[in-house]
C-alpha cells in the first residue's frame, strides 16, 4: 500500500510537473482542420493551374505565370490564417474543458519555439516569390514547417516531433521533383495532418 501511495504521488508531482512546463490543450481536431483546408487550397490551386494551362498551352510547376502567382499566395495565406484560427479556438476549448489556463509558460515557450523557424520560413518564402522562384516555394514551406514542428515539440506532445520529421523529408523530397508541388502539399499540409490530428484526438481522448 505504501509502495502503491509513493507511486500515486510522484505521478501527480510528475503530471503537475509536466502541465506548468509543456501545453497539452493542442487540440487533434485542429489537425484535422487544417488538413481539411489545405486539401480545399490544393483544390483551388490545381483549378488555377488548369485554367492558365488551357489559356498559354503551358504545363508544369516550372510555366507558372506571375498573373496567378497573388491569386496563389492568398490561398496560402488564407490556409495558415484559418487553420492558427480554428487551432487557437478549439484548444481554448480544450483548455477550458479541463479547467486549465491557457497562457501558461508551457505554451509562452511553444509559441517562442515555433515563432524562429516560422518567421525566418516565411520572409524566405517571401525572397522566393520575388525571385520568382516558384517551383522552391512549397518545399521551403514543408521544411520550415517541419522545424518549427520539432522546435516546438519540446513544449508540448512529443508526438509533434515525428510530424515534423516527415514534412521535412517531403519538403527535400519535394525539391528533388519540383513538378510535383502540388502533390507534396497535399500529402504534407492535408493528408499527414488529417492522419495526425485523428491519432492526438483518440490517442489523448480530446
Amino acid at each position: 500500500m505504501k509502495e502503491e501511495s509513493v507511486y500515486s504521488e510522484l505521478s501527480s508531482i510528475r503530471s503537475l510537473m509536466e502541465r506548468s512546463s509543456k501545453f497539452i490543450s493542442l487540440s487533434g481536431l485542429s489537425g484535422v482542420m487544417a488538413g481539411v483546408y489545405a486539401l480545399a487550397g490544393a483544390f483551388f490551386a490545381q483549378s488555377l493551374i488548369q485554367q492558365q494551362e488551357k489559356s498559354t498551352g503551358d504545363g508544369g510547376e516550372y510555366a507558372i505565370h506571375s498573373s496567378i502567382v497573388p491569386q496563389l499566395t492568398l490561398m496560402a495565406i488564407a490556409v495558415l490564417l484559418l487553420s492558427i484560427t480554428t487551432c487557437v479556438i478549439l484548444s481554448l476549448r480544450q483548455s477550458r474543458k479541463k479547467g486549465e489556463a491557457s497562457w501558461t509558460k508551457g505554451s509562452q515557450r511553444l509559441l517562442t519555439s515555433i515563432s524562429v523557424p516560422l518567421v525566418t520560413g516565411g520572409i524566405f518564402v517571401a525572397i522566393l516569390l520575388l525571385r520568382a522562384e516558384f517551383w522552391l516555394i512549397i518545399p521551403s514551406c514543408l521544411i520550415f514547417y517541419g522545424l518549427a514542428l520539432v522546435s516546438g515539440s519540446h513544449y508540448t506532445f512529443s508526438d509533434v516531433k515525428w510530424l515534423g520529421f516527415l514534412e521535412i523529408v517531403l519538403g527535400l523530397s519535394c525539391a528533388l521533383f519540383p513538378g510535383s508541388g502540388l502533390l507534396f502539399w497535399v500529402i504534407g499540409f492535408g493528408v499527414l495532418h488529417i492522419l495526425y490530428g485523428f491519432i492526438m484526438h483518440f490517442k489523448y481522448k480530446q
